[in-house]
């Protein structure tokens, strides 16, 4: 190069590679972090959708655990049910039976 002054041509010969290093840097940084901060997003979105989905089953299992406890709440008011009616009918056939006895007893006693 010339101690003179410098021309357009030799401005733009010199600039370009220092102007192309540094966008291609700038570049290739912007990038990267573009690239980081979209993995991260990701991974968030991701433990989000889990947390509905677990947050699904869960609601799932508990409608069904309350199906079953109707369903056994009912079978257990069947049950007291038939439980009842026997008392009754054994409260009578001792009623009957001490009846009988004391019939036939008062007529064979004589």
């Amino acid at each position: 190069m010339s101690n003179g002054p410098l021309t357009i041509n030799q401005i733009k010969e010199e600039l370009i590679p220092i102007i192309q290093a540094v966008v291609t840097q700038e570049v290739k940084t912007n990038i990267e972090e573009f690239l980081r901060q979209s993995e991260i997003k990701a991974k968030e979105l991701s433990l989000i959708e889990r947390v509905i989905r677990v947050e699904e089953e869960l609601k799932a299992l508990k409608e069904i655990e309350k199906a079953r406890f109707e369903a056994m709440e009912t079978r257990f008011e069947a049950m007291e049910k038939r439980f009842t009616t026997l008392q009754w009918f054994i409260g009578i056939g001792f009623t009957v039976i001490s009846i009988l006895i004391a019939v036939f007893g008062l007529f064979v006693g004589k």
